[in-house]
């Protein structure tokens, strides 16, 4: 594991899409070249050179278009699974094709997965099955799992 110091002027204009801010107390590393920690958190990954917020930081703050699926689809969802139209029985009206959202249970409105939209919100008007999100970050993936721990 390779972990560099980083600043949050290094990557603060990419913050901005997120109306997300750090603070010169935070300790923020780049972990790999690939993944950004605040304070030892897993907070975001780069995903084809564009930053995008983890589950552990969306579980604390909204930062991602939403669509919400019914129960019977969390199984799927949680090891990993594209989303299927049928799936879905919510979703934020501004989404575009190819943003990045955030994919939480009906319920409880817990984030369990981040994923590329393949459709607008118009489109999803109109689209009944088939794939419409594609999945690239699940609660239980590898990196869910990473912990960093005080040294």
């Amino acid at each position: 594991m390779n972990l560099v110091p980083l600043k949050s002027k290094d990557f603060s204009k990419e913050l901005e899409n997120y109306n997300f801010e750090v603070s010169k107390k935070d300790v923020i590393q780049l972990m790999d070249k690939k993944i950004i920690l605040i304070n030892k958190v897993p907070s975001f990954f780069y995903f084809e050179n564009k930053l995008v917020p983890t589950l552990k930081l969306l579980l604390q703050k909204d930062l991602l278009k939403q669509v919400f699926i019914d129960q019977g689809a969390i199984k799927y969802i949680i090891n990993g699974a594209d989303v299927m139209r049928p799936g879905i029985v919510e979703f934020d009206s501004n989404i575009e094709k190819n943003d990045f959202v955030v994919i939480k249970d009906i319920q409880h409105k817990k984030p369990l997965a981040v994923g590329i939209s393949l459709f607008s919100s118009e489109e999803f008007k109109t689209l009944f099955n088939g794939r419409a999100i594609k999945s690239i970050h699940f609660i239980g993936d590898d990196l869910w799992k990473i912990s960093i721990f005080p040294s």
